[in-house]
């Protein structure tokens, strides 16, 4: 009866031990900083676009074409 124990105790370190070792090696891994993206600013209300979203006019850039058109500018040729 006494060795049943001593071997239920070492199985026990055993499995604490591995199961400790996993749950540091399943940690998530630290992802590098990513640049931001270049970002285009419509002129009429100041929203912050993607540049191939924004629709463009002879005064610069804008999110929709009825900012464009609420700031008097027309579509470039």
């Amino acid at each position: 009866m006494k060795y049943l124990i001593w071997f239920l105790v070492i199985l026990l370190a055993i499995w604490a031990f591995k199961r400790s070792r996993r749950v540091k090696t399943d940690a998530p891994k630290e992802q590098p900083p990513t640049t931001p993206a270049n970002m285009a600013v419509c002129l009429h209300c100041g929203i912050h676009l993607p540049p191939d979203e924004a629709v463009t006019g002879e005064k610069g850039l804008y999110c929709s074409t009825d900012h464009r058109a609420a700031a008097q500018d027309r579509n470039p040729v």
